[in-house]
């Protein structure tokens, strides 16, 4: 299994980089994901350890709910093999200096930077997005393109993976950019393990909207859970856009519409991904047989596997197997 080859790894430190006025749900995000205990994997030792650090002992969440005390010092950040910096609201307030200097630290000594929310900010504050592709918050994004012109900024992403420097445009979408580093980090199955565990959807992908503005349906429709469970039960069938729409009762443009509203993407692309994910999930069990993985996941071929995962992962099958196969005997 993946979870036996992870094991043999060293704990992977991510230090969590706050300062006054820090928004608390992202910093719970990243407390949540990578900080708690995860029994549901079965592990021996931990994948992920957090430190909480700031520039003074004390730090003043957001509004003043609560102060964090007792905060680790910024030379957390020296050991950290990741480094997340949340969002706040007050983004036309440069960050301290401490804070933007230990941001640039850490990037040059290769640490992996990840912003969630409006902690874009801080990443251009810091000097890393010129010139690279970034998301934040769609309400900020004009006042971070007047603040920051030199970034690529991506207004209507989840988030954006740009190699060692990640962002996420919303404190949800950190959610949703945590299991990807999770995916990215240890494969599709403990990924899909860890997303059960917090009961949240592994489906939205980066690449979907942050959100959709559209009038209320004059008739309220059913959930889309249903469908999407009927489907993945069924993805190694012959399974059509048209198979889906006939099975929700409705037209493939009334069921393409709704795919839009509510999860940001197309059928065709949801169920492409979903064969994905399952293909990568094989792979991590075992499966060499390149035919039958691309058979039971409903890619058809070994080719057309081997396109779609290097497309969805950047690895060739064989390059996935190595870094998420099972360990060796």
């Amino acid at each position: 299994m993946a979870q036996e080859s992870s094991q043999a790894r060293r704990t992977h430190r991510v230090a969590v980089l706050v300062d006054a006025g820090t928004n608390p749900f992202e910093v719970g995000v990243a407390t949540e994901l990578f900080g708690l205990p995860r029994p549901e994997l079965g592990l021996a030792a931990p994948l992920y350890e957090v430190t909480v650090c700031a520039p003074t002992r004390e730090v003043r969440m957001n509004h003043g709910f609560f102060t964090l005390t007792d905060v680790a010092g910024l030379d957390t950040v020296d050991g950290a093999d990741t480094l997340i910096v949340p969002g706040r609201p007050d983004n036309v307030v440069p960050r301290e200096a401490p804070v933007r200097d230990a941001i640039r630290r850490a990037h040059k000594r290769g640490t992996r930077i990840v912003s969630f929310c409006t902690g874009a900010f801080a990443l251009a504050e810091a000097g890393l997005l010129d010139g690279r592709r970034a998301a934040t918050h769609w309400r900020w994004a004009d006042t971070f393109r007047r603040l920051h012109p030199k970034v690529l900024l991506e207004p209507d992403v989840l988030f954006v993976d740009d190699g060692d420097v990640l962002s996420a445009s919303g404190s949800a979408a950190a959610l949703d950019l945590g299991l990807y580093l999770w995916q990215r980090d240890h494969g599709a199955e403990i990924a899909n393990t860890v997303s059960r565990r917090l009961v949240f959807a592994a489906h939205r992908d980066g690449g979907q909207r942050q959100f959709v503005e559209r009038p209320l349906p004059e008739v309220p429709d059913g959930s889309l859970g249903p469908l999407l469970a009927w489907a993945q039960e069924r993805l190694g069938e012959p399974l059509t856009v048209a198979d889906l729409a006939t099975r929700a009762a409705v037209s493939p443009a009334t069921l393409h519409r709704r795919f839009r509203e509510r999860l940001g993407t197309t059928p065709l692309a949801w169920l492409t991904g979903e064969r994905v994910a399952l293909a990568c999930r094989l792979i991590e069990r075992g499966e060499t047989r390149l035919d039958v993985v691309a058979a039971r996941s409903g890619l058809g071929t070994a080719a057309n596997l081997r396109a779609r995962l290097r497309r969805e992962t950047g690895l060739s099958p064989s390059d996935y197997r190595k870094r998420f196969g099972p360990a060796p005997r």
